[in-house]
């Protein structure tokens, strides 16, 4: 077998030369990554193509935990190569990145399983398709039903439509179709004229997730113009990151106390949830925390009133939030609605590519924060949290304790910054940095544990330090099909529970 040919980065490292990156011949690109995919310690974070010298170049980015380290190789096909040999029957977790390559430039995967569009993008090869003509999947059978969901739903929710095969009550297929919010982020990026342009697009990706995708574009664009920031300002982001998380996780846990109909969880969660997000806005003037990072500096540096309102903030809200999910993890009527329903097992998380809270619901002990970390991560050096059933209840639970561990870990930085706020020097110049002089001809990567799991970011510069090509990965794009399988042998009216403890991201998926 020819030795693996691939340039290794440390987490959101480089920038490296882009004809650094190894270029291989397909049939040995192929081989290179069933050899590589076929450990459960390396994932594909990126596959993705973008228009190169009159063809097209292929980038795939694994993260390799045992390392922690990100392998980055590559392949190129001329205008005339309109198909290739598909990978997803020996890597499954590669099924949406082939799909998605074929949706943008009409390459053919042959003997791919399930070759449809991703998201049916405004700027999609074929543009004589429209959402109508989405290809769902159909069984013909006089003791089967169908059942539409979407996308216009009854509650406040993104646009997503779900379509169910059943037979009787249980669910025996879900096929689900998103895009219709695309909104061409990636296009957006490179006709951004300023820095400034790209940080707020960048935390509207996904509306949940500001703090997440805006550190992953700051980092990103730091790495690009040669910029090493604080370690006062990485710890302010990792507070920022663990805030988020917190009030995400406390909120959905009221969201799916409000599906099993226990009401008393519901608002007291919802009430806490706010505190977190009100402490956010008191920082920086938005309770999602839009505006509060920017590559190389911030507006909002953490001032000592400001610490500690946090701190008496989490130090009750803490309090009160394991209160009440004693009583929810010991309520025989929520447990029933919890235990043993929506179950994705171990094989079938590693066999999607799951990531984040949906491949750590199954034992799979895959979190960005201890396999590749980063600024004040390196430092923290966190361990992530297990569960092993990947059903409802563990999905809740895992929220439960990531909230917990947030909450302590935040209360111990903010802490230490408030002993050292007097010691910051008068002449330190923490401003952002908007317009920047980019490393010309070179490829990037920056990658973030937001709450939902790994968000990524890559960006790829022309001769003159522009950026030519921007990529970008919300973990919600390996997620939805761990939805969809949660759901197979359930009775439809399960579906909402499941929904919720998941809470996949539609925009983050169709950017």
């Amino acid at each position: 077998m020819q030795e693996p040919s691939y340039i290794e980065l440390l987490p959101n490292g480089g920038p490296v030369g882009l004809k650094a990156i190894p270029v291989l011949k397909y049939s040995d690109f192929s081989s290179q990554m069933a050899g590589m995919m076929s450990l459960e310690t390396v994932h594909c974070v990126l596959y993705y193509a973008f228009p190169y010298n009159g063809g097209l170049k292929f980038i795939a980015v694994l993260a390799d935990d045992t390392s922690g380290k990100f392998l980055v190789f590559s392949h190129e096909q001329n205008s005339r190569i309109t198909t290739l040999d598909s990978l997803t029957p020996q890597i499954p977790a590669l099924h949406l990145f082939e799909r998605e390559i074929h949706e943008n430039f009409g390459i053919g995967f042959d003997n791919h399983p399930w070759l449809k569009p991703v998201r049916f993008a405004n700027d999609r090869h074929r543009k004589d398709l429209g959402m109508n003509d989405y290809p769902f999947y159909r069984i013909d059978s006089e003791e089967l039903h169908e059942v539409g969901v979407g996308p216009i739903h009854a509650g406040v929710i993104e646009p997503g439509h779900f379509r169910f095969i059943c037979n009787g009550e249980k669910v025996i297929h879900l096929e689900i179709q998103l895009g219709y919010q695309h909104r061409g982020i990636e296009k957006l990026m490179l006709e951004a004229k300023s820095g400034l342009t790209r940080s707020v697009l960048a935390e509207n990706i996904a509306g949940d997730t500001a703090v997440g995708h805006a550190v992953t574009n700051a980092q990103l664009i730091e790495s690009l113009a040669g910029i090493t920031i604080s370690d006062s300002l990485q710890v302010e982001r990792a507070i920022a990151l663990e805030l988020e998380r917190i009030a995400v996780h406390i909120g959905d846990t009221a969201a799916l106390c409000a599906d099993v109909a226990y009401q008393f969880g519901q608002v007291v969660n919802e009430a806490l949830r706010t505190t977190i997000i009100n402490t956010t806005q008191l920082w920086c003037g938005n309770r999602f925390g839009k505006g509060l990072i920017r590559p190389g500096g911030t507006h909002y540096p953490l001032t000592s009133p400001v610490i500690e309102s946090m701190l008496n903030t989490l130090n009750d809200t803490g309090f009160r939030f394991r209160e009440i999910t004693d009583n929810i993890f010991t309520a025989p009527s929520l447990l029933i609605r919890f235990d043993g329903i929506g179950i994705v097992t171990r094989n079938q998380a590693l066999s999607i590519g799951a990531v984040g809270m949906a491949a750590r619901m199954t034992g799979i002990a895959r979190d960005i924060r201890t396999t590749h970390p980063t600024g004040h991560y390196s430092v923290l050096k966190y361990e992530p949290i297990i569960q092993e059933t990947g059903d409802v209840l563990a999905r809740a639970m895992l929220r439960n304790l990531e909230a917990c561990k947030s909450i302590e870990m935040v209360t111990d930085r903010a802490s230490a910054l408030l002993a050292t706020c007097h010691l910051q020097p008068a002449t330190d110049n923490r401003q952002p940095i908007t317009d920047n002089y980019l490393q010309p001809s070179s490829f990037a990567l920056s990658v973030t544990e937001g709450w939902r799991g790994e968000i990524a970011h890559a960006a790829i510069t022309g001769p003159y330090g522009e950026i030519v090509h921007y990529k970008i990965k919300d973990p919600s794009f390996h997620n939805w099909m761990a939805l969809a399988l949660a759901v197979r042998n359930q009775e439809i009216s399960d579906f909402p529970v499941c929904n919720k403890s998941f809470n996949l991201s539609y925009c983050g998926h169709d950017l």
